[in-house]
């Protein structure tokens, strides 16, 4: 049935379609990031969450480099089918900054506020400052 989920998601114009993972138990939205074709055909062959980098433009497979992986629980289309929902289990933190997931600053009284500190440090999950992928 790949072929068929396949089938159903519109890519853009540059081959790409928005990503959101949510942790499947608890609701978290953790991450929004780019697939294309590759990465989501890969992704439902391995059940390991597979982006595509528009910077380094090429697949980014969640965790490669910092061990904070991504398993699939459920791939969901819009009903557009423009848009991913990845209901996942998040190893560890999802975002770049070290940070459990990566809406950490909210508006508040008209001011852009910290609402989460990182729980790991980006040196520590990449060995060196890291530029988001």
């Amino acid at each position: 049935m790949q072929a068929e989920a396949l089938t159903a998601i519109k890519f853009d114009a540059n081959g790409l379609v928005p990503a959101i993972a949510q942790q499947h138990d608890t609701g978290e939205v953790l991450m929004m990031a780019w697939m294309n074709r590759e990465s989501v055909a890969e992704t439902l062959a391995t059940q390991r969450v597979c982006y595509y980098s528009r910077s380094r433009g090429g697949l980014w497979r969640k965790g490669e480099t910092s061990g904070q992986t991504q398993h699939l629980k459920e791939l969901r289309v819009d009903c557009d089918g423009d848009t991913l929902l990845l209901l996942v289990h998040q190893d560890g933190v999802a975002c770049h900054t070290g940070r459990r997931n990566c809406f950490f600053r909210a508006v508040r009284d008209g001011e852009l506020v910290e609402i989460a500190a990182p729980e790991i440090s980006p040196e520590a999950l990449y060995g060196k400052p890291h530029a988001h992928g």
